[in-house]
Parts: structure tokens; sequence; C-alpha cells
């Protein structure tokens, strides 16, 4: 076997991981909605049509936070259209993905299913056809106590108390020409420090999500997040990253290596943000909102197909990518990546939770099952939360098209509060097993206790509904000494 080594110690902090991390997002897209969460009349939807099935496996990977209603369909919706009773409440055109939106779940709805869910609701609201007097009005709506026009409305349809939403997006994507209401940073930047400011008026409490780049290759990354915040530094609490990644030549080693350009483009919008901060001479420290990200191409031909034949549907097969085992290795490594950076990445959300781009598939009236990439999302969930540690890795390296030296071990480790280690490896090697010495500084009777497992001989490998555990973790004898990861795996090792 090859060998690697990697040493933690309890000083080597990277931060605090905030539980935020391991959020999603539910966009009225597809059917990630209607036909995922949302599906009355299928055998486990409870008495608001919510997807018993699908619930139960969002409890499993315990999401705390789920971004809402987009997206970029955000970008053309009026809040308004999303409350009161359902039979009242009007169909639109939805130009940002050619489909119909009945409005049939609204902000109620989620707010109910959120906390069946155990998650916390990212709102997000309409900075592209709309402005500073909508921005007042839905957090008025939404987080008011009563007493005035919109929260005597809101308990009209029957939420006596305040939703108590605490976290908002202004707007999304609003640097991308495909966006209905596209600005330029100055436009947007102004706009987003207005409407943000009377949104706190009306709620101080609240916290504020401005949009970043849509990716780190658009042609305004750095400028644009320059220009935005020096407009709304001083009234917003994050800036958003968005980033997919995709693998359409079958290039493995050189999509498994797509997680360094995530870590890159971190550390350039943080380097910015510390830009603008010392320009205007603040001691505030902007934290970062990672409010997209996955894989995301399988899907593409069927999409373009799909908007041809069938355009203003509803709850249409759209952004359906079906993971295989290889996907399963670099969304692990960007989780990996997300907690190498819990000192600036405060909330992130794997875009999306259902049917769309997402960890969780349906079928209308029939199954839900895990996709591949749902293996390494809840274990970095369940065992991720506590202390980010400096996993100092020594491993071999190999070259792809876009970097020489790409370590074959990759690696991030958490202590939990309980005093538990957990390290988290990927080994991206094609052919070789590596076994992996632990110096483990300052820990005393550690002992690794468990070891987990995701391999697949295939990496093309996926789960469907007739095949739902083809790709699934396995547990594996621990023995002192080495570590051994085999080729092409997802490993996660408890220390007790």
């Amino acid at each position: 076997m090859e060998k690697a080594k990697i040493i933690l110690d309890k000083d080597y902090v990277v931060g605090k991981v905030d539980p935020r991390l391991f959020g999603s997002f539910v966009e009225h897209l597809g059917r990630c909605v209607y036909g995922g969460i949302y599906e009355p009349g299928h055998p486990t939807a409870d008495e608001e049509g919510f997807r018993g099935d699908v619930l139960a496996l969002v409890k499993e990977l315990g999401v705390p936070v789920v971004r809402y209603p987009g997206g970029n369909f955000v970008s053309g919706f009026r809040w308004e259209d999303s409350v009161g009773p359902v039979a009242e409440r009007p169909a639109r055109l939805d130009l940002a993905w050619c489909t119909t939106e009945p409005n049939a779940f609204g902000m109620g709805e989620f707010i109910r299913w959120c906390r069946k869910a155990g998650a916390a609701p990212m709102y997000s609201i309409n900075l592209g056809t709309r402005g500073v007097q909508e921005a007042q009005d839905v957090v008025e709506y939404a987080n008011h106590p009563g007493g005035t026009r919109l929260s005597d409305l809101r308990q009209s349809h029957g939420a006596k108390e305040p939703y108590g939403i605490k976290l908002w997006c202004l707007g999304n994507e609003m640097d991308g020409p495909w966006q209905t209401g596209h600005k330029t940073a100055r436009e947007y930047g102004r706009l987003a420090n207005e409407a943000g400011k009377v949104m706190k008026w009306v709620d101080p409490s609240i916290e504020l999500v401005a949009c970043g780049s849509s990716s780190s290759e658009m042609p305004t990354f750095g400028a644009w997040e320059r220009e935005v915040l020096e407009e709304c530094y001083d009234t917003v609490d994050y800036i958003s990253l968005h980033r997919y990644y995709g693998n359409p030549t079958g290039d493995t080693p050189g999509f498994l290596a797509r997680s360094m350009d995530m870590d890159a483009f971190i550390k350039s919008v943080a380097a910015v943000c510390d830009s603008v901060a010392a320009q205007r001479h603040s001691k505030k420290k902007l934290m970062l909102s990672f409010d997209e990200w996955n894989v995301w191409y399988h899907s593409n031909g069927q999409d373009a197909d799909i908007k041809k034949t069938q355009p203003w549907g509803t709850g249409l097969p759209l952004l359906q990518d079906v993971y295989n085992f290889e996907d399963a290795l670099l969304v692990g490594s960007m989780l990996m990546t997300l907690l190498r950076n819990a000192d600036r990445v405060k909330i992130a959300c794997m875009a999306q939770l259902v049917n769309v781009i997402a960890p969780i598939m349906t079928e209308n009236g029939g199954a839900a099952w895990a996709q591949t990439i749902f293996w390494p999302f809840l274990h970095a969930s369940r065992f991720g939360r506590g202390t980010a540690l400096n996993a100092l890795v020594t491993s071999p390296t190999y070259a792809c098209a876009d970097y020489d030296e790409v370590p074959y071990v990759d690696a991030a480790a958490v202590l939990g509060e309980d005093g538990s280690l957990t390290l988290f490896c990927v080994n991206r090697s094609l052919t070789e097993d590596f076994a992996l010495e632990t110096e483990l500084r300052a820990f005393g009777a550690l002992r690794p206790v468990e070891h987990i497992v995701l391999h697949h001989d295939d990496v093309k490998a996926v789960n469907t509904a007739a095949a739902p555990h083809e790709v699934e973790p396995r547990t594996v004898p621990v023995t002192e000494g080495p570590i051994r990861l085999p080729a092409l795996s997802w490993n996660v090792v408890r220390f007790a």
C-alpha cells in the first residue's frame, strides 16, 4: 500500500463549526416542491400533503436550515401570491424555468414543513423585479407580532404567532445576465443596502445575506464582491458564494480535484471582504454563506428537451441528476473543504434537497430513496459538529489538467463537544489503497472505535428506485496502527 500521514492537535484549531454549514435548499423548480417535499394523496402524505418518506430522510440528514423559495425563481416571485387561502392564490408564469407556478405550496406551508423537519427557514426576497417596499412588507408579515395590516393579515391566515424567520437572502445571483432583473454591482449593492436597512428596522434580530458571485468563473468575480460590499458592508452579515462542478469528459482524477477550486474561491472572497473592511476602517469581519453548492451536469441535455416539449408545465422533471459513486467522492471533498474553512463559512446549503440536483429522489406516488451523495452529507452532518481542526496531511500527489500537485489523500477533522474526534478522508487514487498513519498529539488515550467506508468498484454506479442500496456505506473492522483507505473511497474514522 501507499503511505500517508496526518497530524492532529487540539491546539491546531480552524474554528467552531456552525451547524448551519449542513443546510440545504428548496426552490420552486422541477419536482423539488411538487412531487418532492409536497404531494397530497401520496401514501405517506400527512394531513398537509407533506410526504412522510421524504421527511424521514431529511430528518436522517439532520438538515438545520433550508433556503427557500429560490434560486432563480425568486427574482420574479411575488411573496403575496403564496399566502392566504390556497384556492385564492394565483397561478403565475415562472420565467426562470419556463414553468407555471400554482402557489399551492407557499410561505405558511414552508414554515410548517420546516418545523416538522426540524429545520430553520432561510428566506430569499425578490430584488430582481421588486424593491425596498416589498422587502419591508414581507418581514412585517412574517415576523411582526401583530397590530399592523400585514401582521394581522398573517394572523387571519391562521398563524397567530410570528414565523420568526431570522435568516434572509437579499435576492439571488444578481450578477448573472440570466437573472430576471439583473443588475450591475453598484445597482445591486445600493438596493441591497436600502432593502436590508428597512428589514432590520422592522426586525433588528434578523441576519442578512448579500449576493456574491454566482460562480468564481464569472467575468465580474472579485470586482462584484468589492463593489457590492462598498455599498452594503455595514448592513449585511454574510455574502454568498455559489459553485457547481461537473465531469462531462469522464476525467475522474481531474474531477476529484475540483474541491481545490472551491477552497481557492472561499479564500478569495474572504480576502475581498477583508480588503473592504480595511478600506472602511471597519472592525467588523464579514462571514460567508456558501448557499448553493453541488455536482450538476448529468441532466443538462434532458432539461433542454423538456423545456422545448413541455413549456409552462408544473412539477416537470428538471435538473434530476442521477448521481454516481465518483460524485459522492467529490461531494465528500467539498464538505471537507467547508469544514476546513469553518472560521469564515458559517452557512452552506447543498442545492437542492429533493429531486432537483439532490441527495434524495422520489417517484410521484411511489418510493423515495437516497442518492450516492446522501451518504457523505449525512456523515458530515452527523459527525462534523464541534470544532474544526487543522489537519496536517502528508500525502503523495498527482497532476491533472488544472493542478500539478493534488494530494491523493484529502482529509478534515472535527473535535466533538464530548471529546470525541472524527476524521474524514477521501482517497483519490484510482488504483492504490493507502495506509494512513495518525499522530494524535495531546489527545491522550483516544483510540479508533469505528471506521465507515463508502466504496464501489464502478465509479459510475448509481442508486435507483429499483436498486436503492447499490452504493451504500459499510462499517469495517477497526485495528490498531495505520488506517487502510481503499482506492477511491470516502472514509469516516471515529476516535473515542
